[in-house]
């Protein structure tokens, strides 16, 4: 590479934007007194050599790409490749950015990437939310694997001292890039790692969850995710919009705003994702084929699947593209990872705790130190460190556990039955008729967080639920206390017999631990104040899992029916997976309820297009849950082989 600044014209091959290499803080051979050891952004400055490029594609499209190059030029290193929408910023061959990975990836030196996707900030061409896959060969055929096999070949042909491995990562809709990417893979391409990646916007990742739309995780986001102009340019602010309240539940309870209207009423028209996402409530063709995980041939590459057990964004994409990658690779190493993580909580922090949880250990660290770095090395450095099927955080016990297999082999199932008194129990019911009713009010729903909240609270998964079990529409099943531990893992499997006296609804089933009484709550860290506000934790009642479903979808998610007032109809779903022990002296909880709001949008329990209701078309209508001979309602664990519980005296 050049020293200086060289640009070139959009003609030249390489497609060369500007160059700079940057010398220490100090310049070479400078002597002067010492200094403390650089951080942040003067760090990767002092170890790496920032260029800039605009990379062509085999369309014309060139993408803007950072690229950041070990300053000591004595080895040859593996390439890191993140590919994003939301900007390689800061933009400039002198400035720098103040990490470009995790502490033990960036001291160990990778040539690290940075690209803007297509149609977004620097990078020319047509931005498309999730882009579509397509399978076409033709030279316009484009989408994000073809952009990144042609950033793959170029940086291979154009930047200097790399070994020819090509590592990719990223969390969240960059995950989405990862996994696209890893279809028909690059030969190159060695070792790829999506995080939370959004695998089936439709079936349980950020917008909608069993044809239920995800209010509260996409308001928020899609309403400020503005496109861009026609041409290259830098982040400009976000749309700005005050609801006039910190209390998002009342904000959304009494804007008179239909969701298909919000665009144009609050956002000018310009929040066009937000109107792609509230047009398209069925499984249509627009979220068929950006659905990843339908696509998952030719995977060549080691794959780790990252994701979190409180994810509120993306808990099923991790387990999306794990499955399809064995079921259509065989062969290849293929690693899913699940730690007690909100969104991307494993890449930040010490992970030793989510809201009131405290997981005893650094989770975090550990996951960047054991389990991310050695799989990069393994693949892109000839490493030797074995990499297990499954990286599993048990929680409850509060530890991880190398798996051979997800889920563990030998499980069993046990079937929970709701019973009379709100009990749970493994014996199936015997009465010819019976039931337990609640009366479902949309204009006053049942909230998915006990405290106000001025926005979307990403830790709800494990939030107290004492609050909602004291509510009439809910109803309440437990067992007795447990007399040994209860494993679980696995999805967790839904049987609901159910009525309405509407012609839709939502039945929302949550999966409780229920700590002892006398369970203690932790003492403040050391130097810090006691809080006289702190939960107390016994008696506390932990989400585990928790899932919507929309009732006009039991058949079909494509093909939505009406409910007929007052006949029992079966709803059957999945929650997602879940690995947790039930300790020995706590409850398993099961609530039933129709509304969760505003995490999830209000069910006018009529049946229509919800996006389009008013406050007019919303009902109060009476649910019943059966829980009879032949209409049971029930869920089914995988739990693992109890082991035998020691007895005093004994060997």
């Amino acid at each position: 590479m050049p020293r200086g600044i060289v640009t070139i014209g959009r003609a030249a091959s390489a497609g060369l934007l500007t160059a700079a290499l940057v010398l220490g803080p100090q310049g070479a051979g400078h002597v002067g007194h010492a200094q403390s050891a650089p951080t942040g952004a003067d760090l990767v400055r002092a170890t790496y050599t920032k260029y800039e490029y605009l990379v062509p594609m085999r369309d014309g499209v060139r993408l803007f790409t950072a690229v950041y190059v070990p300053k000591d030029a004595s080895r040859t290193y593996p390439f890191l490749l993140t590919r994003t929408p939301y900007s390689v910023a800061p933009y400039g061959v002198d400035r720098y950015p103040a990490a470009l990975g995790s502490e033990p990836l960036q001291k160990e030196g990778f040539i690290f990437v940075r690209q803007d996707a297509r149609g977004r900030y620097m990078s020319e061409g047509q931005f498309q939310q999730v882009r579509p896959f397509n399978a076409g060969t033709g030279p316009k055929d484009v989408d994000e694997r073809t952009d990144t096999h042609d950033t793959i070949a170029w940086l291979l042909a154009n930047v200097p001292n790399h070994n020819g491995r090509v590592g990719m990562i990223g969390i969240s809709q960059p995950g989405f890039h990862v996994a696209a990417s890893i279809i028909d893979s690059h030969p190159a391409l060695k070792a790829a790692s999506p995080q939370a990646p959004t695998a089936d916007y439709y079936m349980g990742d950020d917008v909608y969850h069993n044809g239920a739309f995800m209010l509260g995780a996409n308001f928020g986001f899609y309403s400020r995710f503005a496109p861009r102009g026609d041409t290259p340019a830098p982040p400009r602010p976000a749309i700005v919009f005050d609801p006039g309240t910190p209390d998002m539940y009342d904000f959304f309870l009494r804007t008179p705003v239909p969701l298909a209207r919000m665009n144009a009423d609050l956002f000018g028209g310009k929040a066009d994702y937000w109107q792609e996402i509230v047009d398209h409530t069925t499984y249509d063709a627009y979220w068929k084929q950006r659905s990843l995980w339908r696509f998952m041939d030719n995977v060549r590459c080691a794959v780790l699947n990252v994701g979190g057990w409180f994810d509120a964004e993306d808990p099923i994409g991790p387990f999306h593209i794990y499955r399809a990658v064995e079921r259509k690779n065989p062969g290849i190493a293929n690693t899913i990872v699940m730690g007690p993580w909100s969104h991307g909580g494993w890449a930040r922090g010490a992970g030793q705790h989510l809201g009131n949880l405290d997981f005893a250990i650094r989770t975090g660290e550990f996951y960047r130190e054991k389990i991310e770095f050695p799989f990069f090395m393994a693949h892109l450095k000839d490493g030797k460190e074995p990499v297990p099927e499954a990286w599993m955080f048990l929680t409850g016990l509060n530890e991880f556990r190398r798996l051979d297999a997800w889920p563990p082999k030998g499980l069993t199932a046990k079937t929970l039955h709701l019973a009379a008194n709100g009990r749970l129990t493994e014996a199936r019911p015997r009465e010819a008729t019976s039931y337990d009713e609640y009366v479902s009010d949309p204009r006053r729903p049942v909230p998915y967080v006990g405290y106000v909240a001025g926005g979307f609270t990403s830790d709800y998964m494990t939030e107290d639920q004492r609050f909602a079990s004291r509510r009439p529409d809910v109803l309440v099943y437990q067992t007795p206390p447990l007399e040994q531990d209860l494993v679980v893992a696995g999805p967790i499997q839904v049987r609901l017999h159910v009525s309405t006296t509407g012609t839709d609804a939502d039945f929302v089933v949550k999966v409780i631990d229920v700590y002892p009484d006398d369970y203690p709550t932790p003492a403040a860290p050391p130097g810090a104040p006691a809080r006289a506000d702190a939960v107390k934790m016994g008696g506390y009642q932990q989400l585990v899992r928790g899932e919507p479903f929309r009732a006009k979808f039991r058949r079909s998610f494509e093909t939505p029916e009406p409910m007929v007032p007052g006949r029992p109809e079966a709803i059957t779903y999945d929650l997602p997976d879940v690995y947790h022990a039930f300790r020995r002296g706590h409850r398993v909880m099961v609530q039933v309820q129709s509304s969760w709001f505003p995490l999830v949008d209000r069910n006018p329990q009529v049946f229509m297009e919800i996006p389009t209701a008013t406050p007019a078309d919303f009902r109060v209508a009476t649910q019943r849950v059966y829980r009879a001979a032949d209409l049971a309602s029930s869920i089914t664990l995988m739990v693992e082989t109890p082991v035998p519980t020691a007895v005093a005296g004994g060997r």
